[in-house]
């Protein structure tokens, strides 16, 4: 009987331990970030975009797939600024040819503070937008979310692409590291947009 219910105790301790992990991995993931601007591109290139994130305090796979898909976009002639969700509100009224959300996948959903700030700005109507969603693997229905959201500012939704921490970014087997291959991706994407839209 004791043992039974010295078991039932380590259960719930451990069922209670995990319980709050989650709320405060939830709430510390949910907070912004800080300001961050980096421009890559010639400052007079014909095309610009706007790339935002909100920085993951445990991976940085968000800033380096932004910087990437900006490098590919720079390749073919345009000039990218990629901020940080903080620093968003600083370019609400300069005028882009192409806005990138870059969302990290939480609890199944796009991280909260790139879909307030979607929700929250009313610049996303008729202008050319692409969605990247990540995650450790189950992206689907935060992909959907994220899609959702910019269709309902009317937006043009021109492309929306997934990449992994853990789930192989590529169906070849490889011993390369699962993020490089998926900053790699993410920088031909950039290329395969700016030609789209050029046409």
């Amino acid at each position: 009987m004791k043992r039974g219910k010295r078991m039932m105790t380590n259960i719930l301790v451990i069922l209670g331990s995990t319980l709050i992990v989650w709320i405060v991995l939830t709430v510390v993931v949910g907070k912004k970030g800080p300001e961050k601007v980096a421009v890559i591109g010639m400052p007079n290139a014909g095309h610009k975009a706007l790339i935002v994130y909100d920085p993951d305090p445990i991976y940085n796979l968000d800033e380096k797939i932004s910087k990437s898909f900006a490098e590919g976009l720079s390749e073919k002639g345009w000039v990218s600024k990629v901020v940080t969700v903080a620093a968003a509100k600083n370019f609400e009224k300069e005028f882009f040819d192409l806005y990138v959300f870059c969302a990290n996948t939480y609890n199944w959903a796009p991280d909260r503070a790139i879909r307030n700030h979607i929700k929250n700005n009313d610049y996303l109507q008729g202008e050319h937008v692409v969605a990247i969603t990540l995650g450790s693997g189950s992206t689907k229905r935060s992909q959907r979310l994220l899609e959702d959201l910019i269709k309902q500012k009317d937006a043009i939704l021109i492309d929306s692409r997934t990449f992994w921490l853990m789930k192989p970014n590529t169906e070849s087997k490889t011993k390369r590291s699962n993020s490089k291959i998926a900053v790699e991706k993410a920088n031909n994407f950039g290329k395969e947009v700016a030609e789209r839209i050029k046409k």
